[in-house]
């Protein structure tokens, strides 16, 4: 993150995204034209919150589709504590799982019969590995298929690595490309020429679906609490969440 941020270290607030001209001018787009029937939905998340963060309300609107939904987990998400004695790596690459298999249950998805693949690549190493995890989305999309993942401009190593390999394996195949940002809401300006706001959506949630994607965020605890062993703040702090809990999921086509 960027110290120099001009909204501090919580980041862009919700009031100042609120009335951004750009934001409120991204047209609407519909389950049916995001995720087509008969399309398979791939979510391709670098840690295991990701699902959540970007997309928890669109898989609450796929719950019905779960036949069509695949989830993709790169990492463990076992870096996200360093050098923290309450969390050392194999107790957090098993918490994370644990808390990723209660979240997607509250969306409204059946764990026990969902396809997800977990790759336990180096959480913070992406990068190192991308010419593998081109090769495996590559030989395993489909034309009709849509591989919703992080933007390849996030602001967070693993979320670009994500999204730029996604984006070679969409170009190898003819699969369709959807990138959804997550820290860009923290270090972002409202109106800020650097989100392309040509290829934004906006796809709108019920109140059932927010319900669900708010559920599904708390139970992330290892993200949400702070670390007493360390000092360290939680991962996950308010302002964060209150700028992913917006109403709506803005998607980049």
């Amino acid at each position: 993150m960027n110290e120099a941020h001009p909204f501090g270290v919580s980041g862009t607030p919700l009031s100042a995204w609120q009335n951004s001209v750009a934001l409120r001018g991204v047209r609407t787009i519909t389950l049916e034209e995001l995720v087509p029937p008969g399309a398979r939905l791939i979510v391709l998340a670098p840690h295991p919150d990701d699902e959540i963060l970007t997309c928890g309300g669109l898989l609450a609107a796929m719950a019905r589709r779960q036949n069509d939904v695949q989830l993709v987990a790169v990492t463990d998400g076992e870096g996200s504590h360093p050098q923290s004695p309450l969390w050392p790596v194999q107790r957090l690459r098993t918490e994370r799982r644990r808390e990723s298999e209660q979240a997607v249950a509250h969306l409204g998805l059946d764990v026990s019969r969902l396809s997800w693949q977990r790759l336990g690549m180096g959480d913070g190493q992406v990068a190192e590995h991308a010419e593998s995890l081109i090769a495996l989305l590559s030989e395993d999309l489909r034309p009709s298929d849509v591989l919703l993942t992080t933007w390849r401009h996030d602001g967070h190593c693993d979320h670009e690595a994500v999204g730029h390999c996604a984006a070679q394996a969409v170009a190898n195949t003819g699969a369709t490309l959807v990138e959804i940002p997550v820290w860009a809401w923290h270090w972002a300006e409202p109106n800020d020429p650097r989100i392309p706001w040509e290829q934004a959506r906006k796809f709108w949630l019920s109140d059932e679906q927010l319900r669900r994607k708010r559920e599904a965020i708390g139970a992330h605890l290892s993200q949400l609490e702070k670390d007493p062993s360390t000092g360290a703040p939680a991962v996950l702090n308010p302002q964060t969440l209150e700028r992913l809990l917006q109403p709506f999921e803005l998607v980049f086509l």
